[in-house]
């Protein structure tokens, strides 16, 4: 190992030593003491570097990663050095902090770390997640980024995300995830999310359900900001898709993005309309050329076709309801060798209802992550709805099962459930394909 990896090692080390709430079960996450004190005390330690630049704050349950990976891709075709915070990773940590559709060196990552170090010394109870926020702000402000896109990480209100007085806040479409620290209404959830609504800075809305939408709506109105539901007030008109991506209308401008699913119609128009309503120069030529090279992996991503092999992060319900929606657009009579894993806090039984017709058999796998839940259990939900299943353990192993049962009858091999499941699958396919 190179001194730069064992240093990078170390700095993950160091940052991994302190509390990571992405790793604890949801029990002990309900009890969490989330408040923004640390994080501000952090921040005016280093110099406030999130006032360096304009930022666009996306929060959500669904579609938040999308629509900021298009916003981010989209200030850069417009010239913008930009920055893109996103969490979780899937194959490395540097992932989560990019500047211009890269993620940051792990000599980068090293040289932050100990920048960090003496400021985060003098705070009590940091977690990682509040450290590897300021990390992103931190290196955004020192690299010169002139444009940045931060998704919340939980919620909202409490996010570590939530200093910032950003140009525009988004949240996109609100479904149950995390109901024992958010809440287990919709009304709930939507609280915690319209948290990130600051006084008289533009609100951008991807639709909503009446129940969360009231409330999200009467935050807005009571910062007294401007508020843009999409769906209602902006629409977008479909054109047409393919395997290769989708086209669309937003007033009179025709945009293609290579992401698949109607939802990224919607995403895509979210993100638009953020950029519009952000007063960051853009026009909609640049948001054209950036949403058409948009690169945002593990969403309905097809690396392989024949037989077809999909990487997805669907992880509850109503991801679920879409992904089986894009299968049926895409792949309307073929069956799916489902890889299947999931946190233990996951309404695994309305997942697999939802898939059930499309599923020739689950191949349930367990990814190496404290929150994940046992085999045998997820085994026994699927006999409960008759699916048929085998457990395949570790994950490389549940890939290799898959590849070859479905060169057998032309199935399609899908991984969802779990990001972690499907980042280790993506790692194995990756290192297949090295060989």
């Amino acid at each position: 190992m190179t001194d730069t990896e064992t240093q990078y090692n170390q700095a993950l080390d160091y940052l991994y030593s302190f509390v990571d709430y992405s790793l604890k079960h949801s029990s002990e996450l309900a009890k969490a003491d989330f408040n923004l004190n640390r994080m501000f005390a952090l921040m005016e330690s280093l110099g406030n570097p999130q006032k360096k630049y304009p930022i666009i704050h996306v929060a959500g349950t669904k579609g938040k990663g999308s629509v900021s990976a298009l916003c981010a891709s989209a200030l850069k075709a417009a010239g913008y050095k930009t920055g893109l915070y996103t969490s979780p990773h899937l194959l490395d940590f540097v992932e989560r902090i990019q500047i211009n559709g890269e993620a940051i060196s792990h000599a980068q990552l090293i040289d932050l770390v100990d920048e960090i170090k003496p400021h985060v010394a003098k705070i009590e109870k940091l977690t990682t997640f509040e450290i590897t926020t300021a990390l992103a702000f931190l290196a955004f402000a020192k690299y010169n980024v002139t444009a940045a896109v931060f998704e919340v990480g939980l919620g909202g209100r409490l996010d570590a995300t939530n200093i910032v007085t950003p140009n525009v806040s988004v949240i996109t479409s609100l479904s149950y995830d995390h109901t024992a620290v958010l809440g287990n209404t919709l009304a709930l959830i939507a609280g915690e999310k319209a948290g990130i609504i600051k006084n008289k800075i533009p609100v951008v809305s991807s639709p909503q359900k009446d129940e969360a939408l009231e409330v999200i709506l009467r935050v807005a109105k009571l910062e007294e900001c401007e508020f843009t539901l999409v769906g209602k007030d902006i629409k977008p008109e479909f054109v047409e898709s393919t395997l290769q991506g989708q086209k669309f209308i937003i007033h009179n401008s025709s945009f293609s993005i290579p992401l698949l699913g109607k939802h990224q119609i919607e995403n895509a128009t979210t993100a638009y309309t953020a950029l519009k309503k952000s007063g960051i120069k853009i026009s909609d030529e640049q948001i054209k050329d950036g949403f058409a090279n948009v690169k945002w992996p593990a969403r309905f991503e097809i690396v392989r076709f024949n037989p077809t092999l999909i990487f997805d992060s669907a992880h509850n319900l109503d991801s679920f309801l879409r992904l089986d929606e894009t299968l049926q657009e895409y792949f309307p009579n073929q069956k799916v060798y489902l890889i299947f894993g999931a946190s233990e806090d996951k309404n695994i039984l309305d997942m697999f209802s939802v898939l059930k017709s499309k599923i020739e058999k689950i191949i349930v796998t367990k990814a190496e992550h404290p929150r994940a839940l046992d085999v045998e259990k997820i085994v026994s939900l699927a006999n409960q709805l008759e699916i048929k299943s085998e457990a395949v353990f570790p994950v490389k192993d549940a890939l290799k099962r898959a590849l070859e049962l479905s060169a057998k009858d032309g199935s399609i091999v899908l991984s969802a459930g779990s990001m972690f499941v499907t980042a280790e699958v993506m790692r194995e396919w990756n290192n297949l394909n090295l060989l």
